[in-house]
């Protein structure tokens, strides 16, 4: 199945998180998107990778993504080497996404920039012929994507463009509160943790309204990118008058 926009994430939440509205957003432009996580997020605090992963189902009902997946690479510590470079290679040669999206190179959780550059470095790979790979019996075809984009997440970095999220902001919160064991919950009887307090559910929102009022919309998602961006004309930047 060949994908628009491979949407990758070390965690079953991360995507959520940071990037689904802009999921949501594709989706309605009939874009086909679908999901990685690279982990079961089973060193989590709360919950294990049993509840993760039906967590990251139900999520993925709420997106309408068309597939996703896990790579089951060991929470804290995969490693940006030829094994899982070749393990994603083969996922990315699988689905030939236009996009990627993925975690962004620095943040809170080491996991996460570990991650950025593990994604960024197959996506090139996978593009080079005489690496070999297989899938079901058959050696893959040569991959390259067009952009690897990274979603901005915890640590507030300066995003390189943001996009108009704001018919979707609702959508994106069900989805993350699929993730009933992470999120805040008094009904739980778990430990508390750095994103389980309604505070952090508030400040998602709050950077979303940060990026959205830059631009003059309601709500938005911030990304970065190595790759310099062009368009075609002036009137790309134009948006409704408020």
């Amino acid at each position: 199945m060949k994908l628009d926009i491979l949407a990758i994430g070390v965690h079953p939440d991360d995507i959520e998180l940071s990037c689904a509205g802009t999921i949501l957003a594709a989706i309605a432009e009939d874009k086909k998107v679908g999901i990685v996580d690279l982990t079961q997020g089973e060193l989590g605090t709360r919950g294990n990778a049993e509840t993760r992963k039906e967590e990251a189902a139900n999520a993925a009902k709420v997106l309408g993504v068309l597939v996703r997946e896990n790579l089951k690479m060991a929470d804290g510590f995969f490693q940006n080497d030829e094994a899982h470079q070749r393990k994603l290679i083969e996922v990315i040669r699988k689905y030939q996404p236009e996009i990627i999206l993925c975690n962004a190179p620095e943040d809170r959780h080491p996991d996460h920039g570990r991650s950025a550059h593990l994604v960024n470095d197959a996506a090139f790979l996978s593009g080079l012929r005489k690496i070999i790979t297989n899938h079901d019996g058959k050696i893959q075809e040569a991959w390259r994507p067009k952009y690897v984009f990274q979603y901005i997440q915890d640590r507030y970095i300066e995003p390189d463009f943001v996009i108009d999220i704001s018919a979707h902001i609702e959508t994106k919160t069900k989805a993350i509160l699929c993730y009933a064991t992470q999120f805040f919950n008094p009904a739980l009887n778990e430990p508390q943790t750095y994103i389980s307090s309604t505070q952090f559910l508030d400040s998602i929102n709050a950077r979303a309204m940060t990026f959205g009022k830059r631009i003059g919309v309601a709500y938005a998602e911030g990304f970065l990118s190595k790759k310099t961006l062009g368009i075609k004309s002036l009137d790309a930047f134009i948006q409704n008058a408020t």
